[in-house]
């Protein structure tokens, strides 16, 4: 596993967002006061990035319009990917 910062638009959320709008917008003011804390975790399958945690900070990151997020990276395979869209 390790840390990169992604751009956004490469990352993708096959899955329905369920976001508080509360918990974005103090993510939000947090995020603007000292930037983000804590990476969002993603899968890379095959070159692809594909976001299954971290929904409120990427919301509040794509409203915040930065172009990056940090984001704890880990190499899967189409299997693994199957697994969690299942």
């Amino acid at each position: 596993m390790r840390i990169m910062e992604l751009p956004l638009a490469q990352i993708r959320r096959p899955l329905p967002r369920r976001t508080d709008p509360e918990k974005v917008a103090q993510l939000m003011a947090s995020i603007a006061a000292i930037g983000q804390q804590e990476p969002i975790e993603v899968l890379e399958v095959d070159g692809l990035y594909y976001g299954f945690s971290g929904c409120h900070r990427y919301e509040a990151m794509q409203r915040l319009e930065r172009p990056t997020i940090r984001c704890r990276v880990r190499r899967a395979t189409p299997e693994v990917l199957r697994l969690h869209l299942a």
